[in-house]
């Protein structure tokens, strides 16, 4: 087929009718496929203002540059690629540094699709670590269970149907959403072949007590002569906690925990989709799980559940680490913390909302609406309002046994200054005025020195 002239493409090319239910039987100019696809896009949400999701939506334009670069590279191409792969497997031995592994062991680890194949691939390397142990004693293996708390992300409930391990969910209850150590007697078992605790979980930004849990454990094994492992879902907290709170031990500096997994797309800052797993040493990934194929080229090892995938998300990995060093993700970390902080007290100033997250660890904002000012509106309402203005805000129930509670959550990220914090801040409250009948155009007190506070820091 001959495409027309891109500067003189026919007008039916751009207002031809798309077919729902069969392939498209002719072709068009390049300019003018490009041209509807972005149309159908138009009503989609604005992403940098998409305050739902924690995924990354700005880079630098030399980031954007190098994607294009690497954005037809195959990443399990190892033999064609070999210097990608050498960035990967350098990055996995700077995360076991950056989350206190041991010095004297054989790191391993491997980029993901997310964190949700850096899930399945922990509790693959577990459930095979407890068969095998439990085979070498003579005992059953077909009954394993892993406990989490309620808040845990979907991906966990997800590996459990999936990989058919018995799910010991620990309910969460009003006031407290978190899983701590309280009810592991009621959960843990011989046959546990892991406690997964949330370092910056989605509900409320929180961290479960990992240390608590940890001694738990311990005295539990001590008790019992059961070992059971933690692994640590560090999607959020995971590039967060290493820059700003250096003393608090979240990770491998505890001994129970075995492995790690982290969201490069989230605080990471890199774009969707990929994710981090890292294992405390070599032999925690079980050799079983391992497969060497050559097809390719030539004889490499691999052990992910996809297997053809993108290159770009590597490099601009591999790019943020260097262009931003721990000092840089400091600062971007601490600056993003205390937007975060600015908008929960402003928030909450104004009277209509109560905190559910008393611990800022990362930048999540989760809010409930105050009954007593907003008796006649919900925050899925609030939700709905704002969306006028183009902000995308999660509203959710929260999970077993604390139903009876809603949030309102943001999620504060990188690319936004201190400016747009204040404008979100008047938009929510402005649509909270409006739902109780305040009116659209008041201002709250609470409110008068926005502009003032925002414009300061520019």
């Amino acid at each position: 087929m001959k495409h027309a002239p891109v500067d003189l493409l026919p007008y039916e090319q751009f207002n031809c009718d798309v077919p729902e239910d069969h392939f498209p039987k002719q072709g068009m100019a390049p300019k003018a496929a490009e041209a509807l696809v972005n149309s159908e896009a138009w009503t989609d949400a604005n992403p940098m203002l998409n305050l739902s999701s924690f995924v990354t939506t700005f880079i630098e334009p030399e980031a954007m540059e190098l994607a294009h670069r690497h954005l037809l590279k195959n990443y399990i191409d190892h033999d064609m690629y070999p210097q990608l792969f050498a960035m990967e497997q350098r990055m996995v031995r700077w995360l076991h540094q950056l989350w206190n592994g041991p010095r004297d062991v054989e790191p391993y680890g491997t980029a993901t699709v997310g964190s949700s194949e850096a899930c399945m691939l922990a509790g693959l390397a577990h459930k095979w670590n407890w068969r095998q142990a439990r085979e070498k004693a003579g005992k059953p293996t077909d009954r394993p269970n892993m406990v989490t708390g309620g808040n845990v992300q979907i991906v966990w409930k997800k590996f459990l149907r999936y990989f058919d391990v018995e799910p010991r969910i620990v309910p969460l209850k009003p006031g407290n959403y978190r899983l701590t150590a309280e009810h592991l007697d009621e959960f843990v078992d011989e046959n546990t072949i892991a406690v997964v605790a949330i370092a910056g979980q989605t509900f409320t930004g929180e961290d479960d007590d990992i240390q608590e849990i940890h001694d738990w454990l311990d005295a539990y094994e001590k008790r019992t002569g059961h070992s059971v492992p933690m692994h640590i879902d560090g999607a959020s907290g995971g590039f967060v906690n290493p820059f700003l709170y250096p003393d608090y031990k979240w990770d491998f500096r505890l001994p129970r925990v075995q492995s790690i997994n982290a969201s490069g797309h989230k605080y990471g800052l890199v774009p969707p989709g990929l994710g981090w797993v890292i294992f405390r040493e070599r032999s925690i990934f079980n050799e079983d799980l391992m497969f060497y194929v050559n097809y390719l080229g030539g004889e490499m090892p691999t052990a992910t559940l996809n297997f053809s995938r993108n290159s770009f998300q590597i490099a601009l990995q591999y790019y943020q680490f260097l262009r931003l060093g721990f000092e840089g993700y400091r600062q971007i970390m601490q600056h993003t913390v205390e937007n975060a902080q600015f908008i929960r007290d402003k928030l909450v100033a104004s009277g209509y909302f109560t905190i559910m997250n008393e611990t800022q660890r990362i930048p999540v904002v989760a809010l409930t609406l105050n009954k007593d000012k907003a008796g006649n509106f919900n925050e899925f309402d609030v939700s709905n309002k704002v969306r006028e203005r183009g902000w995308v805000l999660s509203a959710y129930q929260m999970p077993p046994n604390a139903q009876s509670v809603n949030s309102l959550r943001i999620v504060v990220r990188a690319h936004m200054n201190h400016n747009v914090c204040g404008i979100l801040v008047k938009d929510i409250i402005q649509a909270c005025d409006y739902l109780s009948g305040v009116g659209g155009n008041a201002r709250p007190p609470a409110l008068h020195d926005t502009h003032k506070v925002a414009t300061s820091k520019c």
